[in-house]
């Protein structure tokens, strides 16, 4: 773990405009007593009462002829994590790696985005990042996915988080990570920086050879389009270590 150094941010001239899980019997909604059912569990009891896996279950509604919807929702939950979920707006991507319908990753990306709509309407601030210690309280949701997903957290003058999204799941490297894919968001955002971050799964926060060859080619690249990248974090269940205060 590192010591707090603050991020600064830089002047620019230019200026933007606009592992296997073992696998374990799942109860299959036809299973389920009437009362513990999602759909009669909600009427009964309201929404506050339902688990996140019941909720999704009523947004995916059924399942398909391989996997019944509790055992979906559980799995999607189980290896994507709630915010990794929420963050994802690519339909045909979530279809395929998470292996669903498209149909059901356009019910997925639909309330997603009305869940953002709603609360950036009724926010009364937004979460400033300062200090590699607070990227990793604000990513704590991280610490225990079972795959490696990256996620580019995009910052305002002021150091405060305008968006967040993942851009990929599964080993970090040059190859399938391009400059493009983070600086997309961030003209579209109109953010002045950008704070990558990823997980390991294996426990291990020592980031890899690939894992500082990306972050050198984003500099660079920051560097010719004027968005500052201010920190590239591997986070582990027990810890993090800063590529940008280390290497």
């Amino acid at each position: 773990m590192t010591t707090k150094s603050p991020y600064t941010l830089r002047d620019n001239d230019l200026v933007l405009t606009s592992a296997p899980v073992s696998r374990k019997y799942t109860l299959k909604l036809r299973d389920l007593p009437d009362t513990d059912k999602p759909r009669e569990k909600l009427l009964a009891f309201g929404p506050s009462k339902l688990s996140t896996k019941e909720l999704l279950a009523i947004i995916l509604n059924a399942g398909t002829k391989k996997e019944d919807v509790m055992a979906m929702s559980e799995r999607i939950l189980k290896e994507y994590g709630e915010r990794s979920l929420v963050m994802m707006t690519d339909p045909k991507r979530i279809a395929t790696e998470m292996d669903i319908p498209l149909v059901k990753a356009f019910q997925l990306v639909a309330c997603s985005e009305l869940g953002r709509r709603f609360f950036s309407r009724n926010q009364t601030g937004l979460p400033v990042l300062r200090v590699a210690e607070d990227v990793y309280e604000y990513v704590k949701d991280m610490r225990d996915l079972p795959r490696e997903h990256l996620r580019g957290i995009y910052l305002d003058t002021h150091h405060r988080v305008i968006h967040d999204e993942v851009i990929s799941i599964g080993t970090i490297n040059s190859n399938i990570v391009h400059p493009r894919e983070i600086f997309k968001a961030a003209i579209e955002y109109n953010a002045a920086a950008v704070i990558l971050v990823h997980n390991h799964p294996s426990g291990v926060a020592t980031p890899s050879a690939s894992d500082i060859e990306v972050t050198n080619q984003i500099i660079e690249a920051g560097k010719i389009v004027g968005i500052n990248l201010l920190d590239h974090i591997v986070v582990t269940k027990n810890g993090f270590m800063s590529i940008a205060a280390e290497y």
